[in-house]
């Protein structure tokens, strides 16, 4: 004979089934139809118009325009021997070519009549505008010394790239669309082909793997100041990258690290390591701690272990947290909208420290007479709902605000330290250019890939940090650093470039020519 069921235990079982699948439900109808900001919107002041109550514009005055004088002319065959230096690759029809003389040094000073020009030399170049392409066609007498029948031709003035038809103003417009306007190579390849310019897409890989080696000792020396920092934030995110199989990729991870190496925008590395293991974060940050340091994390364990293990203060994300809270409103509305609004407040003070412009001491005192009573009113209130009967273990809002209180510490410490943001929040946006690559250029072909979008990446990434335009800091660093001393490649960073050669860079001919 079979025992009776226990229909009360059996009720609680179907009842907490029920709840998971209304939070599953829940949480897709939101990626399927809600909104994926964080903003809190509210109600906007009745003065404001609503949409179409205000006039359209008046029209402006029509842009500006000018014709650019154009002459071309077809090479012979002897002009273009097939070398890599002389074979065209470009249609001369439909490529403007910018003609650039380059005075032979041997006849400065000579008469006229001193010297003969005998034949040319020429060099080709590829060159970008902001949305088009130049061909820079370097003119070289070749003359013939009349006293000594010396025959004397000038070099071509040197490539970034040694041997390269690449112009410096090329690469960086290269670097820039697949990194910064996430335009991947094969379609900067199409667009190369229709505007009639005919080079491989292995040939652009190449140039953009060269550029991102050339360029990695300025982000080892970034990664050294980040880890001489005191206050740092970290995170990861996947990408595959480099193939385990047919047809199947790797999974890999960046690990963004952010230093506050200026009590502003900071600097922010990219590193990519091939899993999600403990150890990256130890070989990210290092083991060599500035004094009082302070790490700020999501709730990851491996970032709590390497605290633990150094020694230095753990910081904690409220925006993880509200995140958390926010995913329970559907199933407890009332206590969301509760808690969302006492964080509300903490967020409120973040603006108004920010409004006031407060830095120091000054927010110091701020936060602890304005933020952190609301802090502590938020826990003690946290904890009322853990002790009510009708919230199960497995509800979103009990597993959000034990999140919260198991990290109590950590997201009080901001509080106190003026200069620990209350979230990684900043971190975040600066990491957003790898998930909204990978909706473009999918995956990296090999893990070398990977790690040349980190080190383009963090480059590009940090410069807008500083309000530096990327193109400009990278045609000036490209042509700077293999002349700049090794000792001192730490100037080359953003911030430091940024203090020492922003105001008079260094430019590509093709900006001397159009002036």
């Amino acid at each position: 004979m079979t025992e009776p069921p226990d229909w009360a235990a059996e009720r609680a079982r179907l009842l907490e089934h029920i709840a998971r699948l209304e939070q599953r439900l829940a949480w897709f109808e939101r990626q399927l139809f809600g909104e994926k900001s964080e903003r809190r919107h509210l109600a906007p002041p009745p003065e404001q118009m609503s949409l179409g109550e205000g006039l359209a514009p008046a029209p402006g005055p029509a842009p500006a325009s000018h014709t650019v004088a154009a002459h071309t002319r077809r090479l012979s065959a002897k002009d273009t021997p097939d070398t890599e230096e002389g074979r065209l690759f470009f249609d001369e029809a439909r490529v403007p070519v910018e003609v650039i003389s380059v005075p032979n040094p041997e006849t400065e000073g000579l008469a006229e009549d001193a010297y003969e020009i005998i034949g040319e030399k020429v060099t080709h170049r590829l060159a970008q505008r902001p949305g088009s392409y130049v061909v820079l066609k370097y003119v070289r007498p070749l003359v013939k010394l009349k006293e000594s029948a010396a025959l004397s031709c000038p070099s071509a003035p040197p490539a970034v790239l040694e041997g390269g038809r690449a112009d410096v103003s090329f690469l960086a417009g290269l670097v820039i669309d697949k990194f910064l306007y996430h335009l991947p190579l094969y379609r900067q390849h199409q667009r190369l082909t229709a505007a009639g310019i005919t080079v491989t897409r292995q040939w652009l890989t190449q140039q953009v793997l060269a550029v991102a080696l050339l360029l990695a000792p300025i982000v080892a020396a970034m990664l050294e100041e980040i880890r001489a920092c005191r206050v740092k934030a970290m995170d990861e995110t996947p990408i595959k990258a480099g193939r385990k199989g047919k047809g199947q990729l790797k999974t890999g991870y960046f690990w963004p690290i952010w230093g506050n190496t200026d009590g502003g925008g900071g600097d922010l590395v990219f590193l990519y390591r091939p899993s999600r293991a403990a150890i990256h974060v130890r070989e990210g940050l290092g083991e060599k701690m500035a004094d009082g340091a302070v790490l700020l994390t999501d709730g990851y364990a491996a970032y709590e272990r390497y605290t633990e293990r150094t020694g230095i203060t753990h910081a904690q994300c409220w925006a993880h947290t509200r995140r958390g809270v926010e995913r329970a409103k559907d199933l407890e509305p009332a206590a969301v909208a509760e808690a969302l609004a006492r964080i509300g407040e903490l967020y409120a003070c973040e603006a108004a420290i920010r409004e006031q412009n407060l830095t120091g001491t000054a927010k110091r005192a701020y936060r602890l007479t304005h933020a952190k009573p609301v802090a502590e009113a938020f826990f003690d209130w946290a904890e009322q709902p853990l002790t009510h009967a009708a919230l199960l273990p497995s509800n979103p809002l009990t597993k959000a605000l034990h999140y919260a209180l198991e990290r109590r510490a950590g997201l009080s410490v901001y509080l106190s330290d003026p200069d620990v943001p209350i979230d990684t929040n900043h971190l975040e946006r600066a990491l957003r250019p790898i998930p909204m690559g990978r909706r473009n250029w999918l995956f990296c072909w090999s893990e070398v890939g990977a790690e040349a979008v980190a080190t383009l990446q963090s480059l590009i990434v940090t410069c807008r940090l500083h309000d530096i335009d990327p193109y400009d800091y990278l045609v000036d660093v490209l042509q700077r650093i293999d002349r700049h001393p090794a000792s001192q490649v730490h100037l080359l960073t953003p911030r430091l470039w940024k203090q020492h050669f922003a105001d008079n860079p260094l430019r590509s001919d093709l900006h001397r020519l159009t002036g």
